[in-house]
Order: C-alpha cells, then sequence, then structure tokens
C-alpha cells in the first residue's frame, strides 16, 4: 500500500477531479485517507500474551523433557519481564502493532472508520442521498466506496468493487494520487449517468482530500 506521502499537489488534483466530476452530475463525491483506522495496541498485546503463554509452556515441557528444573516463582518472574518488555516495545513502536492482528480485524477496523467517516463528514445529508465516500485506509491496506441510499438504490455494489479494485493497485503501486483520481472519474461517471447535473445544483460538500 502507499507510503509516499501526498503532496499539495496531488491535493490540488484530487481537488481539480472532484470539481470536474460534479461538473457533471448533482451527486456529491467526498475524499478521505486515514493512514491507520485503528491503534491496535489491546488486540496486539493479546496476541503477544497468547503467544508468549504458549511459548512459555513450550518451554517448561522442554525442561521436563531434558530434565531441568526451575523454581515457579523464578519462572512466573520471568514471564512477566518478558511479557512488560514486550508491551512496552509495542507502546513505543506503533507501527509494530498491526503485524500481531488477524487481517479480518483490521478489515472491521476499517470499515468501521469508514462508515464512521461517511456520517461525520454529513455525507449522508445530501439533499437527494446521493453521497458517494471514497475512503483508503493505508495501514489496512484499505478501500472502500460507501453510497447512500439514493445511490445503492440504482447502483449495484459489483460496480463499487471494480472501483475499489483499482483504487487499492494503484495505491499499491505507491501512486495512491492517481488512483484516488481514477476512482473520482469513475464514479464521477456513474453519478452523472444516474443523476445529471440539473439547474440549481448547489455544491453541498468541500471539494478536496481529507487525511486523517
Amino acid at each position: 500500500m502507499a507510503t509516499r506521502p501526498i503532496s499539495p499537489q496531488d491535493h490540488e488534483r484530487i481537488a481539480d477531479a472532484i470539481r470536474a466530476a460534479e461538473a457533471r452530475t448533482d451527486g456529491e463525491i467526498y475524499c478521505v485517507v486515514a493512514h491507520s483506522s485503528e491503534g491496535y495496541f489491546f488486540p496486539a498485546a493479546f496476541m503477544a500474551a497468547l503467544g508468549m503463554l504458549i511459548a512459555s509452556l513450550a518451554v517448561a515441557y522442554g525442561l521436563e523433557a531434558w530434565w531441568l528444573t526451575i523454581r515457579l516463582p523464578h519462572f512466573v518472574i520471568a514471564q512477566l519481564l518478558a511479557l512488560g518488555s514486550v508491551l512496552a516495545l509495542l507502546w513505543a513502536l506503533p507501527g509494530l502493532r498491526i503485524h500481531l492482528v488477524a487481517r479480518p480485524l483490521r478489515y472491521q477496523a476499517a470499515h468501521t472508520n469508514a462508515i464512521k467517516q461517511f456520517l461525520a463528514r454529513n455525507v449522508h445529508r445530501t439533499t437527494a442521498r446521493t453521497g458517494v465516500l471514497v475512503f483508503v485506509s493505508i495501514a489496512e491496506r484499505y478501500a472502500e466506496v460507501v453510497a447512500d441510499a439514493g445511490i445503492d438504490a440504482k447502483v449495484g455494489q459489483q460496480l463499487w468493487d471494480g472501483v475499489v479494485r483499482d483504487l487499492t493497485a494503484h495505491a499499491g503501486d505507491d501512486r495512491l494520487a492517481d488512483g484516488f483520481v481514477k476512482a473520482i472519474e469513475q464514479v464521477g461517471a456513474v453519478l452523472a449517468e444516474h443523476f445529471p447535473v440539473t439547474s440549481g445544483d448547489a455544491n453541498e460538500l468541500d471539494d478536496h482530500l481529507v487525511e486523517i
């Protein structure tokens, strides 16, 4: 997934793409990119503790098999010190946490954040219910298109899945800005087909990419 920062020039390109797409439709397009959708400290700590418990059991059985003994208090202290060291490492290096979290949990966190942004940015409050959120969460390698009720009634999920595939492919090549521009053009074409621009159309949402 993308690692290169989105430059001011990229922000302007994306804003221009949104304005061009919305010039053909009454719909509204809003773009959000999250660097991460969750802190993951507690899920990562749980997985680390579980892994250390399994490892300590393996060590205990190994010591017994080799006829070696260690006093129980010393064994427990060693476990606690090891766990404390791992938790301190997870606290100091947030980038490590996500690698200890299962992919479905990462995707669920990113999806939850997408819905949160859809509501928090008022994409669901356009007059004709024709707002579309294009969302990317970089750490989770996740993208989603969230469309309001007025669009969902006319556009199938399969179409949005195609937009997401293109967007994630661009992000995987470290061309996230290009991916957003293409996604905006694709979403704009769909909106223009089903909700062509009419006289008196008002711009109800900001035309820029939000980074969180």
